[in-house]
């Protein structure tokens, strides 16, 4: 019998859904589930403060200390990992999970496919987990990312709202809820289908580009351009509060000047900016912007 390692954090648990899902097509006689839990939670709902203060290590990709694994076999037909994007990164416990010797000896010539519960950025995260994956010789066949589709201005507000009240709710009773739709979450099993048929055959070449077949998973193009643009921009807030807060002190106040950066950047900046660029630049860029999303929705990393 083919073993699967599934191996996720989720801080709301609207992961765990996800993955629930995704695992109904599998046996469960192989599965082999596993929750990565940081030494120090990460409380949800978040406080405000806590939030910001994670970027700069959350950018830079600094591990935190997890509890022990412990498991069930030396080798699996099938790694999948589940994440959450934090500040278009991986979150800090996956990115310390991927840092962790024992588990990149698992990842070894091991098929892995990576599912992804977020708002709506995750590009440049998964560009991370690329690159983790490829490093500890792993072979990455599929990515199932599963989005909030809401424009991304009303994700902010919902989001918010879930993050730091730990409801899940409509906000004012007007917004849509936050998260990944109901509807979405309870599709999961479709991918589980064309990858439990993949593992069976223990054939994955061609796996991505049935995932995508079923139409589920789209890049809307202001979600690439700022995606583009936002994690330099976080790299050099990250850089600058790394080196600059010296002290608690110090370290408050820089990432303080981010979290107001971020917001207006968010509410002021980048509605002029995306609407500047979808009307004199987007129009003669189809095709690079094609391209590129092409180059995402696959699983090579460049």
């Amino acid at each position: 019998m083919k073993k699967v390692l599934v191996i996720n954090y989720s801080q709301s648990g609207q992961l765990h859904e996800i993955i629930n899902n995704f695992l109904l097509p599998f046996d469960s006689s192989q599965i082999e589930r596993v929750y990565i839990k940081p030494v120090k939670p990460f409380k949800f709902p978040w406080t405000s403060d806590v939030f910001y203060n994670t970027m700069p290590e959350c950018v830079v990709e600094e591990a935190v200390d997890l509890e022990p694994v412990s498991y069930g076999s030396e080798k699996y037909d099938l790694i999948v990992i589940g994440y959450q994007p934090w500040f278009l990164s991986p979150s800090l416990p996956v990115t310390s999970l991927l840092q962790d010797p024992d588990f990149q000896e698992k990842l070894k010539g091991t098929p892995v496919v990576t599912i992804i519960g977020g708002r709506n950025m995750w590009l440049n995260s998964q560009e991370s987990l690329k690159a983790y994956i490829q490093k500890a010789g792993g072979i990455l066949v599929g990515n199932i990312p599963l989005m909030d589709r809401e424009p991304n201005l009303i994700s902010v507000l919902t989001i918010f709202h879930w993050m730091l009240t730990g409801k899940k709710e409509r906000k004012w009773n007007l917004l849509p809820l936050p998260g990944v739709s109901q509807n979405d979450i309870e599709s999961a099993d479709r991918f589980g289908s064309i990858v439990k048929e993949a593992l069976e055959k223990g054939e994955f070449a061609g796996l991505q580009k049935k995932i995508l077949s079923l139409g589920l998973i789209e890049i809307p193009t202001d979600i690439w351009f700022i995606e583009m643009k936002g994690k330099k921009i976080f790299r050099i807030w990250a850089g600058l509060i790394k080196k600059k807060g010296t002290t608690p002190e110090k370290r408050k106040f820089f990432v303080t000047l981010f979290k107001y950066y971020l917001l207006i950047a968010l509410f002021v900046a980048s509605p002029i900016i995306l609407t500047f660029y979808f009307i004199l630049i987007a129009p003669f860029s189809k095709r690079k912007i094609q391209k590129e999303k092409d180059y995402f929705y696959g699983v090579e990393l460049r």
